[in-house]
Parts: structure tokens; C-alpha cells; sequence
């Protein structure tokens, strides 16, 4: 129902109803949208105040008497793409308020097969957002998901990715084939770095946690956690030459 949707996107039940109501007459008078909506004087002439400041009803004059119109419905798309962007604009703003706030991470736990789905289901929330992931040999044992699904969609919403890899032959492989899909990769050339828990960081505060063996994934919202992690990420990351992810010229 139209106005049920209305509602939902931000609209005042009788705003909404009197916004209809000039839509369905092309313009009107007071004394008829009154009449045709059903409400009170008085709060038609609250509502149309209001969605004049919306911007979506404009006023003329009609035998010296004042008409309200309204505007192509299509203005609305526009009022949001404004306020998407001017939401935007000011996010980083936000998030710096936020962070200045000492609050307990927010942690969701999961468990079964496909746990492990629930973290990379969120990452592709990100559009544009880096992530940052430490990967073993076994998420490969989920090649299906992850090259038929998971990979085109993050090369989609253009979410670049920076992957770890302990260096041997298996890893290797899979190092270069990730090369096609919106990712660069590096190889660990050290036994100690042997990666039983997948780490990913990405979002803006996120971190995940995937145990294929334990079938349980964990997903942790907390912007102390996400940037300690993105800095132990970094260091590893710095270390390694530009270009190792190739069979040539790495020592194992």
C-alpha cells in the first residue's frame, strides 16, 4: 500500500495521507483536500507546511485563492539521493564521535557447515571498503562458494583485498589465481606463520574469525580490536617485498 511505504520511508501517517490527497486532485484548495482526506483543517494546513519544506508541494493561486500542487513524484528519489549524500559527506565525522566512545565490542557468534558464509556475507556490506584477511589451505576446500559467489560479488562492489598466505606449493597456487579477482596477495615464507583460524578486517570497525575444522565463525564490532588488527596486518604486510605471490624468487 502506498501509504504504508510512504510511512516506512519517513513520512508522518497524516502527511503522508494529505501528500496522496493533492497527488489524486493534480492541485487543490484547502477547503478540498480537507474534504477528500478526511482531516481536520487545522492539521492540513500543519502537513502542507510540512511537505512544503520537503520541498514535494508547491503553492499557486487560483481566483485569488491559494492552490497547493504537487511536485513529480520522482522529486522524492532526489531528496534521498541528497540526503544519502549528505550523510555521506559527514560520516567520517560520525564515526571519529564514535570512536571517541569507550564501549564493550559487540560480538555475534555462529556455528555449523556454513558459518563461515556469515562472514563474508558481511564483508560485501562494504562497498568500496578494504579488507584485509590471513587465509589457510581449507577455505580453498569451499572453492565453490567463494569463486562462483564471493569473489565476483566483492569484485562487483569494488571491495579491494590485501590476503596473507603461508608460503607452499598448494598456497601458492591459489595465490595466483586470486590475482584475477580485485585482490594481491603475499606469501608468509616462515613454518611459524601456520594459520588455523582465518582472520578477516574489513568494514570500518569489523573483524571475523572463521574456523572451517570447528565449523564457527565470529564476527566482532569494536574499533580498538579492528584497528589493533589492521596493524599487526600492516607490519606483516610492510615486511614482505611488493611482489612475492609467484613461485620465483620466494624462499620457503
Amino acid at each position: 500500500m502506498i501509504l504504508d511505504k510512504l510511512i516506512t520511508n519517513g513520512f508522518d501517517k497524516k502527511e503522508a495521507q494529505v501528500y496522496i490527497t493533492i497527488l489524486e486532485l493534480g492541485e487543490g484548495t484547502i477547503a478540498e483536500i480537507t474534504k477528500k482526506s478526511l482531516i481536520k483543517r487545522s492539521t492540513v494546513y500543519e502537513m502542507i507546511e510540512l511537505l512544503k519544506k520537503r520541498g514535494i508541494i508547491s503553492q499557486s493561486r487560483r481566483k485569488k485563492r491559494p492552490v497547493f500542487l504537487a511536485e513529480n513524484p520522482k522529486k522524492l528519489l532526489e531528496l534521498l539521493e541528497e540526503e544519502k549524500r549528505g550523510l555521506e559527506e559527514i560520516m567520517p565525522e560520525l564515526l571519529s564521535i564514535t570512536n571517541l566512545i569507550d564501549k564493550k565490542p559487540k560480538i555475534r557468534y555462529f556455528e555449523g557447515k556454513e558459518a563461515y558464509k556469515e562472514v563474508f556475507n558481511d564483508v560485501l556490506k562494504y562497498p568500496g571498503v578494504e579488507m584485509l584477511g590471513t587465509f589457510n589451505e581449507k577455505f580453498w576446500d569451499y572453492e565453490g562458494f567463494f569463486t562462483d559467489y564471493f569473489m565476483p560479488e566483492r569484485q562487483e562492489k569494488k571491495i579491494w583485498a590485501r590476503i596473507l598466505f603461508r608460503n607452499n606449493p598448494v598456497l601458492r597456487d591459489v595465490a595466483e589465481e586470486l590475482g584475477a579477482y580485485f585482490s594481491q596477495t603475499k606469501l608468509v615464507p616462515s613454518e611459524k606463520f601456520n594459520i588455523q583460524i582465518e582472520m578477516v578486517v574489513y568494514g570500518y570497525n569489523k573483524v571475523g574469525f572463521v574456523s572451517y575444522n570447528e565449523e564457527m565463525a565470529i564476527i566482532i564490532e569494536s574499533q580498538k580490536i579492528h584497528d589493533t588488527q589492521k596493524g599487526f596486518f600492516e607490519t606483516i604486510w610492510d615486511l614482505l617485498p611488493e611482489k612475492n605471490n609467484g613461485p620465483a624468487g620466494i624462499s620457503s
